[in-house]
């Protein structure tokens, strides 16, 4: 045996390049002493190593990208949702700027992501009598088809009470997925820095959190009754930050 020979190998995972949607870790091998015997049994190890890695990112890549995420932006059209409380915004084009935030970033992660409402527009055809429950029954019909298999919709809140602040998930009480992911979602939103009030996820008894056996939530990221909250919430860097941290604790899930 090779007595007294030192060699060192480090895996540098921040210095990698992508190889059919796999990482191969660049490998630098700071010195190797006498036996071409050890170089030859360290490539191999690195090999299998190597092998590994690129395999098992396959995997979750194509786990990933099997995962359909359904976005929904409520309201839209003649349906504005709340205003407001100092600018009158609508709370339909708050909840689609976000949407197509948060849409933007599980596509780059590689998920198929399914939304319900693309524009301004509802989804209810002619603004006729009984318009309202259309838009849901196509919201339904849109995430059945699509096979969902996460569900998120996005909304403002309003109270009286005008100091009320902060984001709040919500879910359907007889789901145990919806619980869970709402859970991850609110950490998430309370861990913001912009955070002024750390909410607890909610049970909630709405349409939108039955349309699927999948985990299901509706995310209300903030008051449009209260003038810090309705600040923030029309400001595009917000939306992005806001998007993100939604982001984060759903794909927490997952974890």
């Amino acid at each position: 045996m090779c007595k007294n020979t030192i060699y060192t190998v480090n895996i540098l995972p921040h210095n990698h390049k992508k190889c059919n949607k796999s990482i191969v870790y660049s490998v630098k091998i700071i010195s190797v002493k006498k036996s071409v015997f050890v170089f030859a049994a360290v490539i191999a190890v690195l090999g299998v190593i190597i092998g590994l890695t690129c395999g098992s990112a396959v995997s979750t890549a194509s786990s990933v990208s099997e995962k359909v995420i359904v976005i929904d932006a409520g309201h839209g059209g003649v349906d504005a949702g709340v205003l407001g409380v100092k600018t009158k915004e609508k709370e339909s084009d708050i909840n689609l700027a976000i949407a197509k935030q948060l849409k933007g970033y599980f596509t780059d992660a590689g998920f198929t992501v399914v939304m319900t409402r693309k524009t301004n527009a509802g989804l209810y055809g002619s603004a006729s009598q009984g318009f309202k429950m259309r838009d849901m029954k196509k919201r339904k019909e849109i995430i059945t088809t699509s096979k969902a298999d996460m569900v998120i919709s996005i909304h403002q809140n309003f109270c009286p009470i005008p100091s009320r602040r902060g984001g709040t998930v919500f879910f359907d009480k007889n789901s145990e997925s919806g619980k869970l992911l709402a859970a991850d979602i609110q950490s998430s939103l309370n861990a913001m820095d912009e955070c002024a009030s750390e909410n607890e996820a909610l049970a909630g008894d709405y349409y939108m959190l039955k349309c699927t056996e999948s985990p299901s939530v509706i995310v209300e990221c903030g008051f449009l009754s209260n003038v810090e909250d309705e600040a923030l919430l029309i400001s595009p860097e917000y939306q992005k930050k806001i998007a993100y941290a939604i982001f984060k604790g759903a794909v927490g899930y997952y974890s």
